[in-house]
């Protein structure tokens, strides 16, 4: 296995535990937020200095430098892949994001020191592969939300419950196929108890009720944090996929399609701003796994696609959400507030993140979207028409949530609503990369339709040879985007409906 040049993996993971010890030490409240500033920072740069030295050795899978975790256990904990190597540094900048743009009037009411223990185990997370130790790093992330809630004085029985019966799910379903033979009906069952801890981690129908619970109850930062780097799906992608049979994929497939129409519409609906968001990422996160489960090199490049550029869009929106509320309190939709006046910066950001996550042409989501649709109606007619449908519910309510906060009426204000330099600063950082993602989108597109490859490859599925850029022994990939796009065509041309 490849190794990278410096051990970066454990610095992006070492750098916050270490910065929430020195936020314990100290008292004041703004000084606790620069600390956090600074080590979220610090742990974006590794955690980008990581892809780039990944991307530089053209490998699938690299363990870190001086790893001394593999000394003490004689095994490679941290390794990342395609899949992982740009996961660290998202999950990384969506700390930071919402780190800096927590107004001073907010952060007393924010912990700090537990979002960077939070961001520490999430860059754990991504950064292995061994199922025990996944397992244990998905339930000390549940610990961090569930303190809030306590400390806040909310109620936490949903969400106890509702965690509560992911761990042991995940526990029981990987302790069942450590003992049992694969192919066995144990196995089997053992599969379906790690399906539905995932399942329920992602928020599918029926088990979603803990989600819009945390969002009306948490802060709306830790809820952020603790939903948009779909972990769920990532405990798909190591826990289920590889041992489960194409029929049960299938059936993640399903329910996950009818949860994205059913939150879609539940997201044009509602009347709080918080539930509306709630559904909507709902709706979002499901499309991200109909097409992992499809397990098609198109759709699973979209589905990789999209789960990026829905991580940074529906962040820069959420965020968008949060410094709405900070001035004006809980959000209602059922009247207009006319704030666009008072926060055209805001409003725009709100306006260009909400289309990038339906595919918006010329943003980082759009290659994405028609990659998922395009593989989608190659796999059934049936499921690419219900994508569509689901990502013309989620425009609509996106479009109609606009207008009912920015539009329709005038709003008077005795202080400024305008957004601080704090936000206009995140502002900008997220639109240059949602454009620019848009605007060049083939590096990303050809990464992760490599990833694609060796993922169905690692799986045991076999990919024809016109199905991938570039030979399957040689592990770089190319950047021409006249190969990708022809052989696109050429693998569909039978099939697509156009």
């Amino acid at each position: 296995m490849a190794e990278l040049h410096l051990p970066w993996l454990e610095l992006s993971i070492l750098t916050p535990l270490i910065g929430m010890i020195a936020v314990a030490l100290v008292g004041n409240a703004e000084r606790a937020r620069q600390i956090c500033i600074a080590v979220c920072t610090l742990t974006l740069v590794f955690a980008a200095g990581e892809w780039v030295d990944f991307a530089s050795l053209g490998t699938f899978e690299a363990h870190d430098h001086w790893d001394v975790i593999e000394l003490v256990f004689h095994r490679d904990v941290f390794v990342i892949d395609e899949l992982s190597a740009p996961l660290l540094p998202l999950a990384a900048l969506q700390y930071l994001m919402t780190v800096f743009s927590t107004l001073r009037t907010k952060v007393n009411r924010f912990s700090f020191g537990w979002t960077l223990f939070s961001e520490s185990i999430l860059l754990a997370t991504l950064s292995c592969r061994e199922p025990w130790v996944i397992i244990t790093l998905l339930s000390l992330a549940t610990v961090p939300p569930w303190i809030e809630l306590r400390s806040r004085g909310r109620s936490t029985r949903v969400y106890v419950a509702h965690m509560g019966l992911f761990v042991g799910l995940l526990v029981m379903g990987q302790a069942l196929l450590a003992v049992s033979g694969s192919g066995t009906t144990a196995s089997l069952i053992a599969g379906g108890l790690l399906t539905m801890a995932s399942l329920l981690r992602t928020g599918i129908i029926p088990l979603h009720c803990w989600m819009t619970d945390l969002f009306e109850k948490a802060t709306f930062g830790t809820a952020l944090l603790f939903v948009t780097p779909m972990v769920g799906a990532y405990a798909v992608m190591r826990l289920v996929l590889p041992i489960a049979p194409d029929w049960a994929l299938r059936s993640i497939a399903m329910v996950s399609l009818i949860t994205a129409i059913y939150a879609g519409g539940m997201a044009l609906v509602q009347r709080e701003a918080r539930r509306f968001f709630c559904y909507l990422f709902l709706s979002h996160s499901s499309l991200v796994l109909v097409g992992l489960e499809l397990v098609e090199p198109v759709v699973l490049t979209g589905a990789l696609c999209v789960w990026l550029s829905v991580g940074l869009s529906l962040l820069g929106f959420g965020l968008t959400l949060r410094s709405v509320e900070s001035r004006t309190g809980r959000v209602s939709l059922d009247q207009f507030h006319g704030l666009y006046e008072h926060m055209p910066m805001l409003a725009a950001l709100f306006l260009l993140t909400g289309l990038a996550s339906i595919g918006f042409p010329g943003t980082t989501g759009f290659v994405g979207t028609e990659l998922l649709i395009d593989g989608a109606v190659t796999a059934s007619p049936l499921t690419g028409a219900a994508v569509v449908i689901a990502m013309a519910l989620n425009g609509i309510a996106i479009l109609h949530a606009y207008f009912m906060i920015f539009t329709g009426t005038q709003q008077l204000s005795s202080i400024s609503l305008g957004a601080r330099l704090p936000e206009r600063i995140a502002v900008m950082i997220l639109s240059v990369l949602i454009l620019g993602g848009g605007l060049f989108p083939q590096p990303g597109v050809a990464s992760r339709y490599h990833a694609a490859v060796e993922l169905i490859r690692h799986r045991g599925g076999e990919v024809s040879s016109d199905e991938h850029v570039n030979d399957p022994a040689t592990p770089k990939i190319t950047d021409d985007s006249t190969a990708f796009v022809r052989m696109n065509s050429q693998s569909h041309r039978s099939t697509d409906p156009r």
